[in-house]
This record gives C-alpha cells, sequence and structure tokens, in this order.
C-alpha cells in the first residue's frame, strides 16, 4: 500500500516543472484523470481538469463513453487511466457514438501507470484514441515521475527480463544496489549498466521523508541523498530501466534469488494463458519457484481444480528459463485496490502455500486469502 510522504515545496514545485516539461504541458492542455489522486496535477498545473462518471475506487468502472463524455465536458487533450481503467474502456468501445469518437480524437496524449502496462493494450487503444500518443511514467509516491517511456520507445525495446520503464528523466539519477545470493541488497549503488538489483532514484522532487514511518524512513535513506525504491531491476547498456519486480517478491531459490516478472511475461506470451504469478513457496533461501496461471476458459482439459494439466506444466517450464517445482490453475488473481491492476503475490503466494500443502483448493479458497 501507498505511504504517507513528505513534500516540501520546493520538491512540488520541481515535480510539477519536471512534468510539465516532459508532456509539453501549457495552458492550453486540459487533462481527465480517471485515477483520482492524479486530478491534482490539473489545478497544480494552473490547467483544467475532469474526473470521468467512475467508482473512483475501482478503475475498472471505467467506460469508454464515460470518458468520452469527461473529454468532451473539458476539450481534455491528455488522459490518464490504470491499465485496469483502460482495459474496460477498450472492452465497452463498441458503445461509443460518432459524436463520443469525435471527443476522443481531440486527445494528444494517453499517459498510463500503476503496473505494468502491456504493449499491446496501448497498441488496441490506438482505434479508441488514434491521435493520442502513449506514454507510461515510472514512478511511485515518494518519486514521481523518474522514468518515461513511448509506445514506439516500448516496442523497440521488444522483450527483456522485466518491464522496459524508459531512461531517467532530465534532472534524475538512478542506480541499482546489486542483489545478493541471498536476494539482500546491500552493495555499493551502481550508477550504469549492471547487474540486478534494487532500485535507488535522486533527483530534486524526490519525497523529504516518510509521515511518522521511522523504520521505513531508515531503511529507503541508507545511501545519504537516495531513495530506495523497493523496486527490483537493471538499466541496460542503452541506458533504459527495466522492473523485474519488487524486492519481497524475490523467489530465494537456494540457486539464488529469481525474480518474478520476466517469468510471468514468457508464461503469460503462451497460447491460452491469460495472466500468470510467479511465486516463493517454503522457507526463505530454500524455496522453491511456483508458476499460479490464469488459464482462458475451456482451453486445457484438467483432473484437478487447481493443478495444472501436463501439457501446460510442461510448456511453462519449458518457457521459464528457471527450475519450476509447481504449475497451478486458478479462475483469479488478487490485484491490488488502489489500481487494481497490481497482483498481489504476497496472497498468491500464501494460496499456493496452502494447496501444495494439502489445505483447500477452488475459487472461495483464493477469495478467503485475496
Amino acid at each position: 500500500p501507498a505511504k504517507g510522504v513528505v513534500y516540501r515545496h520546493r520538491q512540488v514545485e520541481a515535480q510539477l516543472a519536471l512534468v510539465r516539461s516532459t508532456y509539453a504541458l501549457s495552458d492550453a492542455d486540459r487533462i481527465v484523470a480517471a485515477f483520482a489522486p492524479f486530478s491534482l496535477y490539473g489545478p497544480a498545473l494552473g490547467i483544467g481538469s475532469a474526473v470521468p462518471d467512475m467508482d473512483a475506487s475501482s478503475p475498472a468502472t471505467l467506460t469508454a463513453s464515460a470518458l468520452a463524455e469527461a473529454v468532451r465536458a473539458v476539450d481534455a487533450t491528455v488522459v490518464f487511466a490504470s491499465p485496469a481503467a483502460l482495459r474496460n474502456v477498450l472492452a465497452t468501445a463498441g458503445t461509443l457514438s460518432t459524436s463520443q469518437r469525435e471527443a476522443l480524437r481531440r486527445v494528444r496524449l494517453l499517459m498510463s501507470a500503476g503496473a505494468p502496462v502491456p504493449a499491446h493494450l496501448l497498441q488496441s487503444l490506438r482505434d479508441v484514441l488514434p491521435e493520442a500518443e502513449a506514454h507510461t511514467p515510472y514512478g511511485m509516491t515518494e518519486a514521481l515521475p523518474i522514468t518515461d517511456i513511448s509506445l514506439p520507445e516500448i516496442e523497440a525495446a521488444g522483450r527483456g527480463e522485466g518491464v522496459c520503464v524508459g531512461r531517467p528523466l532530465p534532472g534524475v539519477d538512478v542506480a541499482v544496489s546489486p542483489l545478493s545470493a541471498s536476494g539482500i541488497a546491500d552493495a555499493p549503488l551502481v550508477p550504469g549498466p549492471g547487474p540486478t538489483g534494487e532500485v535507488c532514484v535522486r533527483g530534486g522532487h524526490v519525497k523529504d521523508r516518510y509521515d511518522a514511518l521511522w523504520a521505513t524512513q531508515h531503511s529507503s535513506a541508507r545511501n545519504q541523498g537516495w531513495h530506495r525504491t523497493g523496486d527490483v531491476g537493471h538499466v541496460d547498456a542503452k541506458g533504459r530501466l527495466w522492473v523485474e519486480g519488487r524486492l519481497e517478491h524475490l523467489v530465494t531459490t537456494p540457486d539464488g534469488p529469481v525474480t518474478p516478472v520476466g517469468v510471468e511475461q514468457r508464461v503469460e506470451a503462451l497460447d491460452g494463458v491469460l495472466a500468470a504469478a510467479a511465486v516463493g513457496v517454503g522457507p526463505v533461501g530454500t524455496q522453491q519457484l511456483a508458476v499460479v496461471v490464469v488459464a482462458h476458459s475451456g482451453r486445457f482439459r484438467r483432473r484437478s481444480p487447481v493443478v495444472a494439466p501436463p501439457a501446460l506444466t510442461d510448456a511453462v517450464r519449458e518457457v521459464v528459463g528457471a527450475d519450476v517445482s509447481a504449475v497451478l490453475v486458478s479462475p483469479r488473481l488478487p490485484v491490488d485496490i488502489r489500481h487494481a491492476s497490481k497482483v498481489d503475490r504476497a496472497k498468491v503466494a500464501l494460496w499456493a502455500s496452502t494447496v501444495l500443502a494439502g489445505g483447500p483448493t477452488g475459487r472461495r479458497a483464493l477469495r478467503r486469502h485475496g
């Protein structure tokens, strides 16, 4: 969950200046924010903003028509929405009228963040927002934005180990604290291309401190002037940052740490797989890698409600590139409340551990954990 942070006026000013320059925002722009906290940027930047008719606590309730009406109401040129919101926009695009489509054609910039944004989702949205340049800023409550990447840059980067989130923005420094064999990020910071480790950032817009979270503040600021994000990733030879997951979600196997995002991406590329979560089962340091898959209905014939059929298990093990102890199937994966986009791997791991220990299985059991 997001933590309360303190920003000084100078840090807020630096953040607004960075957002304004990165996205070439001017007084002529108007923003539709389908993620309520982002609606504050409009007034802060001195430009008009609107929130669509939706349940702000449930991003996936945003419809294409509601987005179009919000855009039309303020003549918006910029849209910000989470991946979950955009998926539903795409799913409901068939209800758009001609005039609503004309309104959406005026949008020049689409931003999406809060969780990894699949390239295919942004590509599909070209039909809904044909003139919008799609961008995915990377950042967090403590520092936003840190990097930015456009859809053409995502396409050019191709597949890699994790999600490519682009290069650091002007005035932002990114370094990595390499992981040890036991999955601990306590090595000196590496400022350029190098190994996988905890992503650390520095810049004029990074938060001043956490609000009354003393242990968290101490842990995140161990390197003077730097914020340790808790994300794990690496910088490639072209200076692009790739995010591979969260430090707390590392699978600490006897052979070393495994980051989850790359594993999940390879599994999700398999025919018939909708989503996947890579989690660790067992004690830290001796964990086994388990993969939980959401499959297309009827795509795989199986005898067990949770154990993947042999064909799917073999396919997963072949593409992962690491030892997979178990492949399980679930009808859903629990996600975060704020964006409804980030898979809650801790809950998935608890469910997988319970199932593999002979505990309850099925939809109800997963909901109890999720």
